[in-house]
């Protein structure tokens, strides 16, 4: 068993992570269309053309991590390593220099190209960190349950703290105000790695004669099938919630008319999903950890499609709906982090490779590649319906943002609930699998 102190140690680097990356999907966007002055279609582009570099970095990471073999572990150091980098670098990526023309796309591009390898580099050894805590099927449950409370805990951060924050230090000066509040929010992070990385041991090691070339571990990943599911549920998933997420900023601001309830919208949000990824754990307990998060995303998909149909003047109900997508969503989403340490056990007995770091490397790949095409999708999407900065939005414009945050990410879910039925690795199939490695081990 994982001691409470343990996964509220785990748990908090989570909080770390997504400091960063929940301003990149609540408003990173904003702040380079409405700040820095860039076009959407240009930024959405940037988003896309930025995860090229992933194909690269992400396995190769996911690879050397496995390989890292020091007195804290395989995954662990990393926290300890990259923690002030990382912090350095999303500070400069929300640093909004006295530059013109091209030569703002080309310092977006390259601290935006930075900040997403730092991510990485820090990331995937926290990701594959969860695998190696336990081999319980239910406590990899209760893990990533508390991983995304604590989290979500960043997001709230963000949400709630970003925009006040930004007013605060800018005193009318966004640039600096984005900035200001990137330096404290990244020293925060910072100290949260740290201590996750205090808080945690690696107690599930790489077989000590397993010592193969990089090129034979990822055919051993391709024929994971399981993984191979995982991976596109998480693009699909990543991509209709990205979108619908960049969007809520301008929902609010252009749709609903209220800028000044943009705050309030999505840190209610992420509370919602606070609690809907604590309810994970109960509801893996009673159902069918499978079947549920297919349902969850089903439920998702009709609250986004039936969102389309809310009027502007009817706020209460506009935030209800956005509440609910969030709570149901995300209490799926401890799930399918349980589920990729599924898939080591079983590509483990499959092929006898374990491959842990490059397992989780290769899932968030394809989230990354999600977040990537859902901010690249909303940035296009803003500028077919000739989204203007910081102007009343006309008759046009409007209906295509509401279309755009409602109707169109629903289809990421309904793709994630179609896809997942391929996914068999139960709780008794895991179970089964265990048994069969400590016995041939």
């Amino acid at each position: 068993m994982v001691s409470v102190k343990e996964k509220i140690a785990y748990g908090l680097g989570d909080t770390a992570s997504n400091i960063i990356f929940q301003t990149v999907m609540m408003f990173l966007m904003l702040y380079y269309t409405d700040v820095v002055g860039l076009s959407p279609a240009v930024v959405g582009t940037m988003f896309l053309a930025v995860r090229i570099f992933d194909a690269v970095t992400d396995p190769v990471m996911g690879n050397l991590a496995d390989k890292t073999h020091t007195r804290w572990g395989h995954f662990r150091p990393y926290l300890l390593w990259l923690a002030l980098p990382f912090a350095i670098i999303s500070i400069l990526a929300f640093t909004t220099p006295d530059l013109k023309g091209t030569d703002k796309i080309i310092y977006a591009f390259t601290t935006y190209t930075l900040l997403m390898v730092a991510y990485t580099a820090i990331n995937i050894p926290y990701c594959a960190l969860g695998g190696v805590l336990t081999n319980d099927a239910k406590e990899r449950v209760t893990i990533q349950s508390y991983r995304f409370v604590f989290g979500m805990l960043g997001g709230v951060i963000v949400a709630g703290c970003t925009m006040p924050m930004v007013e605060y230090f800018g005193q009318g000066d966004a640039a600096k105000g984005y900035q200001y509040t990137m330096t404290a929010m990244s020293i925060l992070g910072l100290v949260l790695f740290l201590l996750c990385f205090l808080g945690t041991k690696e107690r599930i090691q790489q077989p000590k004669e397993q010592n193969i070339p990089f090129i034979k571990s990822v055919k051993a990943l391709i024929k994971n099938d399981q993984w191979r599911t995982l991976c596109l549920a998480a693009f699909f998933l990543l991509t209709g919630q990205v979108l619908r997420l960049t969007l809520a900023v301008y929902y609010v601001k252009y749709y609903l008319g209220r800028d000044d309830l943009i705050t309030l919208f999505m840190t209610l949000g992420v509370a919602a999903s606070m609690l809907g990824c604590a309810l994970a754990q109960p509801l893996a307990k009673r159902f069918c950890k499978i079947k549920a998060y297919i349902g969850l995303q089903l439920i998702a998909a009709a609250i986004c499609a039936l969102s389309y149909f809310i009027s502007k003047d009817s706020l209460v109900l506009a935030f209800t709906a956005f509440i609910l997508w969030k709570f149901f969503l995300d209490m799926a989403t401890p799930l399918l982090w349980a589920k990729m340490a599924d898939t080591i056990d079983y590509g483990h007995e499959k092929t006898g490779v374990r491959i842990t770091g490059l397992v989780y490397s290769g899932v968030i790949f394809f989230i990354k590649m999600g977040v990537a095409v859902g901010g690249a999708i909303a940035g296009w999407l803003l500028s077919f319906y000739s989204y203007q900065a910081d102007v009343i939005q006309t008759i046009d414009t409007q209906h295509g943002i509401l279309l755009s945050f409602t109707v169109l990410p629903a289809f990421g879910s309904l793709f994630v609930a179609y896809i997942m039925k391929k996914y068999t690795l139960t709780n008794h199939v895991v179970e089964n699998i265990q048994t069969k490695l400590t016995t041939t081990n």
